[in-house]
Formats: structure tokens, C-alpha cells, sequence
């Protein structure tokens, strides 16, 4: 059984939208795409470099896949080559031409499920904050590898939206890096549980 990851760069708010650059996701008129760039040092570096190390595959919303796909593709340091890339996109004008990439066009969720049961590597989800919203609905995220940057947006889109069912999770990992970046890795861990003081 393959595990889904998501892997976010969040603000303290909880924005996840355009994080590395201008241009990435300027929709709802966002106007602060890039804001992890300062935040960036060698410890959240060197994490990220870690996470992105094969064996694994991606699983990915149309509108990272195209941003992935105009940039990896055409660089020396590629960590996505050899890797299978599953595109989630209803859209036939989906350009399939970056080697190993997979559309995921009908029934969603039971594609995702089909795919966890396969035998294989991990399957990363980067960006995607829409096709997140689909995994934390139906209860198909395994585990978040989390960047918690010290800022708050105060506009954009959220990581945990409307329709994320509840859901415990146990906390795998946790370091803070020299900028103040909390990197915490978290595992799906059972129901919500409730009491009372």
C-alpha cells in the first residue's frame, strides 16, 4: 500500500498559495506570491532536499503540474525524472509530454484510492491546494510534511478549508530551522478525540 504525502509550505495563518514566486498563483488578486523566499536557509534547504530524493511519485493538480512541467523538465538537477507524475485535470488540452506523466481524468477519488493499493513508491502532492482539499475530504492524505513559515497572510488560500473532515494526527518529526521555519512531519493517527477539563 502506498502512502499519499503533502508536502506545503504554510504561513502561520494557514496560506499556502504562491509560496516560491511571482506569477505562481496570482488568483483571487493574491499579491504576495513568493513570501517563503526570505525564510529560505540551508536547514529548510537541506529538508527539502532530503524529501525530494526518490523513490517516490508525484500526484498533482492541473495548475502545478503546468508549472512543474514549463520548468523540471528543462534542467540538469531534474529530481522528477524517473518519477511517474499522476495529473488530476478533466481537461483534454493537458500537454502529457514530460516523460512518465499519467491524467487522472475520471472518478477522482477512486483513481487515488486505486493508486494507494498498488504496489510502489510514495505519492508526493506539492501545491495542488485544490486537489488537497479532495484528499482531506475523503481521508486519502497519509501524512503532511509541513514548512511552517513565522508570517501571517491574512488572504489566500488556506491549507484546511471547508469540507476537511476531522482527523488525528501524531507528529513523526519536528526541527526549527535558523529563520524560525517550523518543519514538522505528521502522520494520519485515528478519530478526533474529545474531553473535558
Amino acid at each position: 500500500m502506498r502512502k499519499v504525502i503533502v508536502l506545503a509550505f504554510q504561513s502561520l495563518d494557514g496560506v499556502i498559495q504562491a509560496p516560491g514566486s511571482e506569477g505562481e498563483d496570482p488568483s483571487g488578486g493574491f499579491d504576495l506570491e513568493g513570501w517563503t523566499v526570505p525564510y529560505s536557509d540551508d536547514v529548510m534547504n537541506e529538508e527539502m532536499g532530503k524529501q525530494m530524493t526518490p523513490p517516490f511519485d508525484l500526484l498533482l493538480g492541473r495548475k502545478t503540474y503546468d508549472i512543474f512541467a514549463s520548468y523540471w523538465p528543462h534542467q540538469e538537477n531534474d529530481p522528477f525524472r524517473g518519477v511517474k507524475k499522476y495529473v488530476v485535470s478533466s481537461d483534454d488540452s493537458l500537454n502529457t509530454d514530460w516523460e512518465g506523466t499519467i491524467q487522472i481524468k475520471n472518478d477522482v477519488v477512486a483513481e487515488i484510492e486505486k493508486l494507494k493499493r498498488q504496489d510502489g513508491p510514495m505519492l508526493q502532492v506539492y501545491g495542488s491546494s485544490d486537489l488537497i482539499q479532495t484528499l482531506f475530504a475523503n481521508d486519502l492524505a497519509d501524512e503532511l510534511w509541513l514548512k511552517i513559515i513565522p508570517v501571517t497572510l491574512g488572504k489566500g488560500k488556506r491549507l484546511f478549508r471547508e469540507g476537511t473532515i476531522p482527523a488525528a494526527f501524531e507528529l513523526k518529526e519536528s526541527k526549527v530551522s535558523p529563520n524560525g521555519v517550523i518543519i514538522a512531519s505528521y502522520k494520519r493517527a485515528g478519530e478526533v478525540k474529545v474531553g473535558s477539563f
